[in-house]
């Protein structure tokens, strides 16, 4: 007579995990950030509130990890050699990206999360922010060894002149912003920073 196996507690847990996920990512829609709670996360998913307590310590921390992929898939940094293109491309894509009204306003309430939690703020610098930024000041030194930019570019200052106005607009929401005015930005910062090429 064959042995019964045990329960695998690893599938288990997969099973739990991405479940409490895909419950994430449907009350988010269904009713947004500021609606949903940990005890609904948990009942749709099936699983006790101290399961999602296991992997999260927030809702904040659990809705970040449920964007974090989103984010990788859609905010890749591309490499033409157009170095205007390029940023304009990337730039243009992070406006897309937040032109989605459920994933905007619940990025807003994690940045606005962030300003009082320094562990979640250190998790989105890690996993949103410093990657991002690590891609840009990789393709802007790219230029830099092509002389399309100034060799004593501060790379750092050069990525805020970059994605500054775009923060400044998404988050004071002081005007419009538009996949227009990626390309509007690039010009104007290119223009100080692409130093005298002749």
């Amino acid at each position: 007579m064959p042995v019964p196996r045990e329960p695998d507690p690893t599938r288990r847990s997969e099973r739990a995990h991405a479940a409490i996920l895909t419950a994430t990512r449907e009350l988010i829609v269904e009713v947004g950030y500021d609606g949903m709670s940990i005890e609904a996360i948990a009942g749709r998913a099936g699983v006790g509130k101290q399961t999602i307590y296991r992997w999260w310590p927030s809702k904040a921390a659990l809705v970040l990890d449920m964007w974090t992929p989103d984010v990788e898939e859609q905010l890749g940094f591309p490499d033409t050699g157009d170095l205007a293109a390029d940023l304009t491309t990337q730039i243009s894509a992070v406006i897309g990206l937040v032109e989605d009204a459920v994933f905007s306003s619940s990025f807003r309430a994690l940045v606005a999360e962030s300003q009082h939690d320094e562990a979640l703020s250190a998790q989105m610098r890690q996993r949103i922010f410093d990657p991002r930024i690590a891609a840009c000041k990789e393709r802007l030194r790219k230029a830099q060894e092509a002389g399309q930019l100034a060799a004593d570019v501060d790379l750092d200052i050069a990525v805020d002149l970059f994605y500054g106005g775009f923060y400044h607009r998404y988050l004071l929401r002081v005007a419009p912003l538009t996949r227009a005015h990626a390309a509007q930005i690039v010009r104007a910062a290119l223009a100080g920073v692409a130093g005298d090429r002749r």
